[in-house]
């Protein structure tokens, strides 16, 4: 199996209501293609660097999936035909993958930002440590309680 990255841009003046279709559909593909999902990571709305369709931005989205070349044909397929979608692009990221490994991998990195996030939260913030500078504001109070 191997890894596949498309970046698509969709028309920034559809809705998110009817973007969800979109994505839900790119889902199905992959799916009945045996592929897997790895990640659909959503960039949002950005400036085109040229002009498409007489539209100066568009909503990017990144879907990271795994499968074989009949099933990049059948997203591209989706593609062309959905009036929605401005330009796609796909790129080879791996030839010889694992779905159940990237699963796992993206797990392990999930749980350590939660762990962080705890960990973070129970620290105590009102000690500031002793190799971290003071800012000007601080200096300043300072200087005006040693004058008084």
């Amino acid at each position: 199996m191997r890894r596949y990255e498309t970046i698509v841009i969709v028309d920034p003046d559809v809705s998110s209501e009817a973007r969800v279709p979109l994505f839900e559909r790119c889902r199905e593909i992959i799916t009945q293609q045996n592929g897997t999902l790895v990640m659909l990571d959503e960039w949002g709305t950005r400036k085109l660097a040229y002009e498409i369709r007489k539209k100066l931005r568009g909503y990017y989205v990144r879907f990271d999936y795994c499968g074989n070349g009949s099933l990049v044909q059948e997203m591209e397929r989706f593609f062309r035909i959905d009036d929605r979608v401005l330009k796609f692009l796909t790129v080879l990221v791996d030839n010889d993958v694992y779905p159940e490994k990237i699963k796992e991998e993206l797990a392990q990195a999930e749980a350590k930002k939660e762990g962080a996030g705890k960990a973070s939260e129970g620290a105590e913030t009102s000690e500031i440590p002793k190799n971290v500078e003071t800012s000007y504001y601080e200096n300043i109070e300072s200087e005006i309680e040693e004058e008084e």
